[in-house]
């Protein structure tokens, strides 16, 4: 299964608190931090909410960074 590769890219200052709050949840805590959870519907739900804050790249299977 593929995996995405989130990172964020403005600042939910000034946003409405369930969009900071999903920022939180995804790990996102600070700009430019990069967090990978595997391709699900949850996620993706979340990514849909703050998707103006974030930058989502899918990594396909088999291709993950060995960190």
């Amino acid at each position: 299964m593929a995996k995405l590769r989130i990172t964020l890219v403005k600042s939910a200052i000034g946003y409405a608190q369930d969009q900071k709050d999903t920022a939180s949840r995804l790990g996102l805590r600070k700009m430019w931090r990069t967090v990978e959870f595997e391709d699900n519907a949850s996620i993706r739900g979340m990514i849909h909410k703050i998707r103006h804050l974030v930058r989502v790249e899918e990594i396909p299977a088999g291709k993950e960074d060995a960190q």
